[in-house]
């Protein structure tokens, strides 16, 4: 599984975007959500309004349009549902697996790279993705998966299984929170190699005892956005 994440990081030269706003090299901006971010501590993630707020005053004082990050991130805003926690500390799921891009509702959402439409779903459980697609793709013969969560309803509403999509394509668009899981208005853009079976959905945070699995099966989506230095 390791030569996937380097045949992607290899065959991928140029920064992928998976929304319509352009990357100016300023205008986006890393957000810490983890646990260890006691600025956390001051704000009510519970509330879709609150966390907006907290959001769009990080952007402002950032002088940003876009927040992004969160790979591997142990965040405690999933303590708030039951979809992530229903047994104890080692079952816990609060490890997000993708990378989050946070800016406002209406925005288009891109297909990564050229491929298909593997499937699409409207998860409705409380904190969960709310309207989700899946695209899957070939890279020199390697066949994955992207996932894009926290849509619009409309986004699902006239695609269809194995229609073709053309990189940069508009698939979507982000959703509000009263769709997205109760969310503030962001994409949830994650990297598969192996849905195992999933169809318009797959965990998206996961448990420290499952970690070491899905680093393999799930790889930094930054492989393809680029965002970070590396």
């Amino acid at each position: 599984m390791k030569l996937f994440s380097e045949t992607l990081n290899t065959s991928i030269i140029k920064p992928i975007s998976v929304l319509d706003i352009p990357n100016t090299g300023e205008n986006y901006v890393s957000i810490d959500l983890s646990e260890t971010n006691t600025v956390l501590d001051q704000v009510d993630v519970s509330s879709s309004e609150k966390f907006s707020q907290y959001i769009e005053s990080y952007l402002t004082s950032n002088k940003a349009d876009v927040a992004f990050g969160g790979y591997l991130e142990p965040r405690n805003i999933y303590k708030r549902s039951l979809h992530f926690n229903r047994e104890d500390n080692l079952t816990e799921r609060n490890i997000h697996l993708g990378i989050d891009l946070w800016y406002s509702a209406g925005t288009a959402v891109l297909a990564a790279l050229d491929g298909e439409v593997h499937s699409f779903k409207n998860n409705t459980n409380y904190g969960d993705y709310g309207p989700t697609i899946i695209l899957k793709h070939q890279v020199a013969g390697i066949e994955f998966y992207t996932l894009y969560g926290h849509l619009s309803l409309e986004s699902i509403t006239s695609i269809t299984v194995g229609e073709k999509v053309k990189q940069g394509q508009s698939i979507g668009s982000l959703g509000t929170p009263g769709v997205n899981g109760d969310y503030p208005p962001h994409l949830h853009f994650q990297i598969i190699k192996d849905l195992q079976g999933y169809v318009g959905d797959y965990p998206g945070v996961c448990n420290i005892r499952d970690l070491e699995f899905y680093k393999m099966n799930c790889p930094d989506p930054n492989i393809l956005l680029k965002l970070f230095e590396k």
